[in-house]
């Protein structure tokens, strides 16, 4: 086994909220924390355990979005994997967040290999992916910043290409048929993206290896206020339980750009490693169409679906509705509890435009589920008028709410599954189930799962007022 400054340290990238794949990724639970692709895990967590090789890869380092730090750790833990847990207080593109891992490697090692992933990406073959990453980590030990280039299979005009320029050689970690990056080039339109094709060039994968000192040097030599702000923000950072929360004052002073722009395209230093599994960044649900199986008619199904005389066509539905299909051809069509969408495959991807349409007009769904997340468990709206809201809240085992309270509602708890726990002022007692508890407006209250099993229980609002924002928190073990 090597030892462990030799191992390749990974780093994924968990910003950015999908709305392409709207209404199923919205930023209460984006695309790549959502089952998409796989009913058995997400994308963010087929990565994780892509690079869980401990042979060729050290403790990974997970950089996400501070309000999806519980998801993160969550799934982590259903995925039987660990890793820090680096939380930004606000996005600043791709740029600061390679310079943060950079210097977070560094630390221990100046000369670690970095590999930076993006946390949405799906790929057929793990084990080409990570013989591929350990060819690539050749050039990187040599002093290159190394890229994957997917071979391309259609004439895409929604990635980036490579134009690829001399061999490297065995001395510059050119194995595998590794060339330095001639030019990178914008997304072309069709005509352009036959051509790209035709001269060899390469998709851009997004998928960057580099020594951490090598990184640190191009920064400062092409964005040095990126890396000064990355390291102040590093540098003041706090821990909060098991996340480390990078300075907001800082962070929020660092230019907004992206690595390709900020180093990539500038330096003189940059390779490529071909490589030919198949790979998506699964950026529309026409893409996502095209790596899920298919039936004879070419239709890609989720959840509870039914079609009749309809082809080529990817129909999802989630929850326990029935989605239907008649006729139709190419399409798009998504059913969500709260949401429908339906659309060409063709401009699928204009759906980040409805979301911004939805924004506009204050739409709840735009970019909340109906289902929302929180480190304790969930909650999910059942139903909800004047003066009334129905809630069905789960609690996962050792799960505890805030103590907090509410100046215009009251609150029926029903217990349907486990044992609750509940703080009631002074009081507190057991709710088992089929039994209930009733909370008055104003009154100070806790809820805690101390039980071996989930929580479910049935909440009952009632009050001239039921919006979230009526909550007083007293004291909260997650640090809200």
């Amino acid at each position: 086994m090597r030892e462990s400054t030799s191992l390749i340290r990974p780093v994924i990238l968990c910003g950015g909220s999908g709305t392409r794949l709207w209404p199923a990724s919205r930023e209460s639970m984006p695309k790549q924390f959502a089952r998409l692709v796989d009913a058995e895990q997400s994308t963010f967590q087929a990565t994780a355990r892509r690079v869980a090789e401990p042979g060729l890869f050290a403790r990974p380092t997970v950089i996400a979005a501070a309000e999806s730090r519980f998801i993160v750790a969550e799934q982590l833990v259903q995925a039987g994997l660990s890793a820090d847990i680096i939380l930004e207080p606000q996005g600043r593109d791709s740029a600061a967040a390679v310079a943060v891992a950079a210097l977070h490697s560094a630390r221990t090692d100046p000369k670690a290999i970095v590999l930076i992933m993006a946390a949405d990406h799906v790929i057929g073959d793990a084990d080409a992916f990570r013989r591929a990453v350990a060819a690539a980590a050749e050039g990187a030990r040599a002093g290159y910043t190394m890229t994957l280039g997917i071979e391309p299979t259609r004439p895409a005009t929604d990635y980036g290409y490579i134009r690829r320029g001399s061999a490297l050689s065995e001395a510059e970690g050119g194995a595998g048929g590794a060339c330095a990056v001639e030019r990178f080039v914008e997304k072309p339109d069709a005509a352009g993206a036959g051509r790209l094709i035709a001269e060899g060039a390469l998709w851009n994968s997004g998928y960057f290896l580099f020594r951490a000192d090598v990184m640190i040097a191009e920064l400062e030599a092409f964005v040095p206020d990126v890396l000064a702000g990355a390291r102040a923000a590093l540098q003041a950072a706090t821990t909060d339980l098991d996340f480390v929360r990078l300075d907001a004052d800082a962070f929020g002073q660092v230019p907004k750009i992206s690595i390709d722009y900020a180093v990539m395209e500038r330096t003189a230093r940059a390779g490529v490693l071909p490589v030919s599994f198949a790979w998506s960044d699964v950026g529309t649900w026409d893409a996502v169409w095209g790596v899920l199986e298919r039936d004879a008619q070419g239709n890609a199904l989720r959840g509870r679906v039914e079609l009749i005389g309809t082809r080529n066509s990817l129909v999802h539905s989630e929850g326990e509705g029935l989605t239907t299909v008649v006729g139709l051809e190419d399409v798009v069509v998504v059913t969500t509890p709260d949401a429908v969408l339906v659309a060409s495959k063709a401009q699928s991807g204009r759906v980040k435009d409805l979301v911004s349409v939805l924004r506009e007009k204050a739409h709840p769904e735009a970019d909340a589920h109906r289902r929302m997340y929180r480190p304790w468990g969930w909650y999910q709206r059942i139903d909800i008028g004047e003066r009334f809201q129905v809630k069905r809240i789960m609690v996962t085992p050792g799960g505890r709410l805030s103590l907090q309270k509410h100046f215009h509602r009251a609150e029926h708890w029903v217990v349907v599954k486990g044992t609750a726990e509940v703080t009631v002022d002074e009081r507190v007692v057991l709710v088992h189930e089929n039994e209930a508890v009733y909370l008055p407006i104003g009154s100070m209250h806790r809820l805690t799962n101390p039980g071996k099993i989930p929580l479910e229980l049935i909440e009952v609002q009632v009050g001239s007022y039921t919006g979230e924002d009526d909550i007083i928190r007293v004291e909260d073990i997650y640090g809200r």
